[in-house]
């Protein structure tokens, strides 16, 4: 049995529904969300708006949520003065263990490692550079 890939149309009032999902999951990452929650947002049923968010986006809402905390903790990792326990429950993961985990697959380091590497490469830009373009803090 072969899947129907759904088109949809860019300004439907399907991809609004999506997008409003996708915006909320950007918004609220740090909660504890789960996919009745987020296709609430959609107004869609569960398994329609799963089906839907993966033709449209290419990746789970699952995925695009633990991609966008990653992200998140990148940047904590890099500018913030956190310990990497604190960062994995700032972005929304309840286990640090599974943060490390999951840091590392998406990444290729963990989150220590991550933050070391990324603060050597940082004292070989100009002082004057990193003021200008550099990190932003985040807040």
């Amino acid at each position: 049995m072969t899947q129907k890939t759904v088109t949809i149309t860019k300004g439907s009032d399907v991809n609004q529904r999506l997008l409003r999902a996708r915006s909320f999951i950007d918004q609220y990452y740090d909660l504890p969300l789960n996919l009745t929650e987020i296709s609430r947002h959609a107004c869609l049923s569960r398994f329609h708006f799963l089906r839907l968010f993966r033709d449209e986006f290419a990746t789970t809402p699952h995925q695009y949520l633990v991609r966008r905390r990653i992200e998140k903790a990148k940047e904590l990792l890099v500018t913030g003065q956190l310990s990497v326990t604190d960062v994995c429950f700032e972005v929304g993961f309840q286990s640090l263990g599974s943060f490390s985990a999951l840091f590392r697959r998406y990444v290729g380091d963990g989150p220590q490692r991550f933050r070391e590497r990324q603060k050597t490469s940082l004292r070989k830009v100009p002082g004057c550079f990193i003021l200008m373009y550099g990190p932003k803090p985040v807040g």
